[in-house]
């Protein structure tokens, strides 16, 4: 399904970064993100804009083609892995951030990715995140629409535990990311840091 989203002329969601992430990329700490369930990579090409090496996961080639593409365009350079997020190893203790923009997962998956998340973060690393909830279902705006793919901010709590949350809520707000992000939205974002003593 994804690859043939992504084969379509254009930019399915768009080339501009997700506006929660532009709004908070500054408290990412500088050193190596990882983007998961990347697409088309506006948001990776932006946080390598930033001077992160950023690192985008998606399951589409096509996909991530296009985003190596659109850095290429902007001077930019990102790397791009193919893999499936159910069985992808995320590195523990490496990452100054780890992003996860609309990557909807079943919780099976989600669960272990996020816990792997976690430990992945280097201290003081930064998890971004925004999502659309379980109110997401019938507006017609954008996202799946099987509640085991959306998230509350209660379950993010225990799923992203271990972090320390200096931003997060759940709100209604107006999402426009290209023909699939369209219109009023409800949707849960977070910003957590690793706790720890920062290397250097």
């Amino acid at each position: 399904m994804w690859d043939e989203r992504y084969s379509q002329s254009g930019f399915a969601y768009g080339t501009e970064p997700n506006e929660f992430l532009a709004l908070v990329a500054g408290q990412i700490p500088v050193g190596p993100v990882l983007s998961l369930g990347e697409g088309e990579g506006r948001n990776a090409a932006f946080l390598a804009s930033l001077g992160h090496r950023v690192v985008a996961v998606d399951q589409s080639e096509v996909g991530l083609a296009k985003a190596r593409r659109l850095a290429a365009d902007r001077g930019l350079k990102i790397e791009t892995v193919v893999a499936d997020l159910a069985s992808f190893p995320v590195e523990r203790g490496v990452w100054a951030g780890i992003v996860s923009i609309f990557c909807h997962l079943p919780r099976r998956v989600r669960i272990p990715l996020y816990a792997a998340a976690v430990e992945g973060l280097r201290p003081g690393g930064v998890f971004v995140l925004e999502a659309y909830t379980p109110q997401q279902i019938g507006r017609g705006t954008g996202g799946p629409q099987d509640p085991d793919m959306l998230v509350s901010l209660a379950q993010l709590f225990e799923e992203l535990a271990g972090l320390e949350f200096v931003h997060a809520r759940e709100l209604d707000c107006e999402v426009h990311e290209g023909a699939y992000h369209s219109g009023l939205a409800s949707v849960v974002q977070v910003v957590g840091i690793r706790p720890g003593a920062v290397p250097g």
